[in-house]
C-alpha cells in the first residue's frame, strides 16, 4: 500500500510543479500554442532557410541545424535565412619532453545572422557559439586519432548547433506576435 501512495505521489509531483510554474507566468520555450498548433520558436525555427557552408564540418553543422528547425514539420514556407561562418580551429597540448603533444584541443567557433526574405533583407538577429572539446594522441594509432577526430568535430558541430538553436529559439519566442 505504501508503495501505490509513493508512486502517487512521483506521479503529482511533475503536475504540481508545472501548475505552479505557470502561475507565475513561466511556459516552455517550445511550448504549443493553446490550438494544438506550434509555438512561436518552434513556428519560428522551422521557417529558417539555412545558407551552405563549407567544408565537411560545416556541412556536419548545416545538417544539425536542418535537423533541429524542422522538428516541426518540413512543410513550413521560408521567411527567414541564416547565414553562418562556422570553423574548427585546434591546438596541442600536454607536450612531452620529446616535443610531441599528447592531447589536440580542438575549439569550434560560429557567427550567425538571422535576416528576413524581405526586399530589404533586414537583420534580424546575430549571435555567435563557441564550444571547445579534445582528445588524446596515441602513439601509432593515427587510424585511432582519426576516428577520434572525427567524433570530437561532431560533438563539436552538435553542440554549436543546440546553442544557435537555443538563441534562435530565444529570439522568436521574444518577438511572438500578440
Amino acid at each position: 500500500m505504501a508503495g501505490v501512495v509513493v508512486a502517487t505521489r512521483r506521479m503529482l509531483l511533475p503536475l504540481a510543479l508545472a501548475a505552479a510554474l505557470s502561475g507565475c507566468g513561466f511556459r516552455p520555450m517550445y511550448a504549443s500554442a493553446g490550438n494544438g498548433s506550434m509555438g512561436p520558436a518552434e513556428a519560428g525555427l522551422a521557417q529558417i532557410s539555412i545558407g551552405p557552408l563549407a567544408e565537411r564540418s560545416g556541412q556536419l553543422l548545416r545538417q544539425a541545424l536542418q535537423a533541429r528547425f524542422e522538428r516541426g514539420g518540413d512543410g513550413e514556407a521560408r521567411r527567414y535565412d541564416l547565414a553562418v561562418a562556422f570553423g574548427i580551429s585546434g591546438e596541442a597540448i600536454g607536450i612531452q619532453p620529446d616535443t610531441s603533444a599528447s592531447r589536440v584541443r580542438l575549439f569550434g567557433s560560429a557567427r550567425w545572422t538571422l535576416t528576413a526574405q524581405d526586399p530589404q533583407r533586414s537583420t534580424l538577429a546575430s549571435g555567435t557559439a563557441r564550444v571547445s572539446d579534445g582528445f588524446t594522441l596515441y602513439a601509432w594509432q593515427t587510424f585511432a586519432q582519426d576516428m577520434e577526430n572525427d567524433a570530437v568535430q561532431r560533438r563539436i558541430t552538435a553542440a554549436v548547433a543546440d546553442q544557435i538553436t537555443l538563441q534562435l529559439a530565444a529570439y522568436f519566442d521574444k518577438h511572438a506576435g500578440p
